[in-house]
This record gives structure tokens, sequence and C-alpha cells, in this order.
């Protein structure tokens, strides 16, 4: 079970695919098989990916923050 609020749950799957294209990404630079050009257009790739997982990331937080945590309904 996760501890996300259930909007940051569900919205978490963009996150993922940022992660996932990002690790992809960084294995092909891996390899060592790619000339400079090449190399470094999947570098500035991966500085957007990452970029784009940071504000993804950052939106999940202010989601997670706009919601009541669990049970703290039943306080009031």
């Amino acid at each position: 079970m996760s501890d996300l609020p259930p909007a940051a749950e569900r919205d978490s799957a963009a996150l993922e695919r940022l992660v996932a294209h990002l690790e992809h990404v960084a294995g092909r630079l891996r390899t060592g098989e790619l000339d400079a050009e090449a190399a470094a257009k999947l570098v500035d790739e991966c500085a957007q990916v990452a970029s784009n997982a940071s504000a993804e990331l950052e939106r999940l937080a202010r989601v997670a923050a706009s919601e009541p945590l669990p049970g703290a309904d039943q306080l009031l």
C-alpha cells in the first residue's frame, strides 16, 4: 500500500514514465557505442527528462500537500 494520497498515487504514473525514459536513455549512454554528437544529444535529452521529472515531482508534492491526511476528517 502506498503512503501517497489517492490523487497523487494516480498521478505518479507520469513520473514513473519519465524515470523509465531517463533510465533507458542513460543505459544507451552507458553502452559507449555512440559517437560524440549522438552522445551529446542524449545527454541533452537526459537533462530535459530530468527537468520534467523534477517538475512532476514538485507537482505531486503540491497535490499531496493539498489533500487531507487519511483519517483527518474523523478528527473534526
